[in-house]
């Protein structure tokens, strides 16, 4: 049988992996810890599934070649995206599976018998990794184990961190491609607010609205509080919440009378059965979304106020807050705050682009909703 010229380099390429020696190289991860791995990495460790959101970035052919075990949350997180990688990927059924850092389930014997070139942890999982012994426990067996961010610290994290990736499989191209198209995309917003000068709307966050009973969950200064200033708006929470993360009281959302509430959501049905969560997604069901969002509006926190009596009330993805595609959040926000300066802006074909251009799954809308969307 004779390859295609597509197929012949792509061969080629998985043969050139398999047969050259792996090289020892020094990697900077974003805690500024200076760590041995020898790459390309040939077995990860996912310290989180939705990891695959960056290494899917890198690898559009089969991100998951190299990946020998991942943390169980990308089912319960994002299932419609792990439905989708699971139909092209079957295999990934059989990948072993971890608890996580945080809640002390992550099991170290299992992990060294997976025999990985590298751990890749998330920033947030530090504190526990560390209480844990893990770092050293794992370096006596010849382990390494490299921080990346894009929660903590996304507008700041992603680039070095997709850096990292690229650099720890063998993707450094790949990696300075979508740094380039991530960056253009979010000019597109930047260049025009600095041009326009426009009037910057108070936005109320509200994170995971209708995940639980309590109200409300927001973002401080950076995430999609960060997204929000980014795409010219005044992020409400930002003088109230000192980091990342952080809550709000019903009564300072009344007091401060936001313009514009954006409320993150997804598909959470295997965390909170039958929620008031807001389903948005990969090929979420837009109208059902649309009667959730607005059933959250009539919560006492949101009594009266700008928002609700203009209608500017809007769901985006949750998974926007933990993967690099955050660019596309970014586009969307500022189409919501400034309507008329970016009426051509269009984060839907930006997002088809990303997934023709770096992803292996065909693009699915879904992943925003309006109130005032018919």
């Amino acid at each position: 049988m004779r390859l295609s010229g597509r197929s012949a380099i792509a061969a080629l390429g998985l043969f050139m992996a398999s047969v050259l020696p792996a090289l020892a190289v020094e990697v900077t991860d974003v805690t500024g810890r200076k760590v041995d791995v020898n790459v390309p990495a040939r077995h990860v460790i996912l310290g989180e599934g939705r990891q695959i959101y960056f290494l899917a970035a890198l690898d559009k052919e089969n991100p998951f070649q190299h990946v020998v075990g991942w943390r169980d949350d990308l089912p319960k997180a994002d299932p419609e995206s792990y439905a989708a990688y699971l139909e092209k990927y079957p295999e990934i059924a059989k990948l072993a599976t971890f608890g996580g850092m945080k809640d002390g389930t992550f099991d170290i014997e299992q992990a060294v018998a997976l025999k990985p070139d590298v751990i890749v942890m998330n920033l947030d999982a530090k504190t526990a990794t560390e209480e844990a012994g893990y770092i050293e426990k794992l370096a006596k067996l010849g382990i390494p184990l490299v921080y990346v961010d894009f929660r903590e610290k996304p507008m700041e994290n992603t680039e070095p961190s997709m850096r990292i990736m690229g650099t720890l499989m063998g993707k450094e191209k790949v990696a300075e491609d979508f740094i380039a198209f991530r960056a253009e995309a979010i000019r597109k917003v930047t260049d025009t607010l600095e041009k326009n000068a426009p009037k910057k709307p108070l936005v109320f966050v509200e994170r995971a609205g209708g995940y639980s009973d309590d109200c409300c969950m927001s973002f401080g200064n950076e995430n999609f509080g960060r997204m929000v200033e980014i795409a010219g708006g005044t992020n409400m929470a930002r003088d109230i919440i000192p980091g990342t993360f952080g809550s709000v009281n019903p009564e300072q959302i009344i007091a401060s009378n936001p313009d514009q509430v954006i409320i993150t959501g997804g598909m959470w049905e295997a965390y909170v059965p039958g929620g008031n969560w807001v389903g948005v997604g990969y090929g979420a069901d837009l109208q059902e979304a649309h009667r959730k969002l607005e059933n959250l509006t009539k919560r006492p926190a949101f009594t009266g106020i700008k928002a609700v009596n203009d209608g500017e009330i809007h769901a985006i993805w949750h998974q926007f807050y933990n993967n690099p595609y955050q660019f596309v959040a970014i586009q969307q926000i500022a189409k919501w705050l400034h309507p008329d300066l970016f009426k051509d802006l269009d984060p839907e074909a930006t997002f088809k682009q990303l997934h023709e251009r770096f992803l292996p799954l065909a693009y699915k809308p879904g992943y925003f909703v309006s109130l005032k969307d018919e």
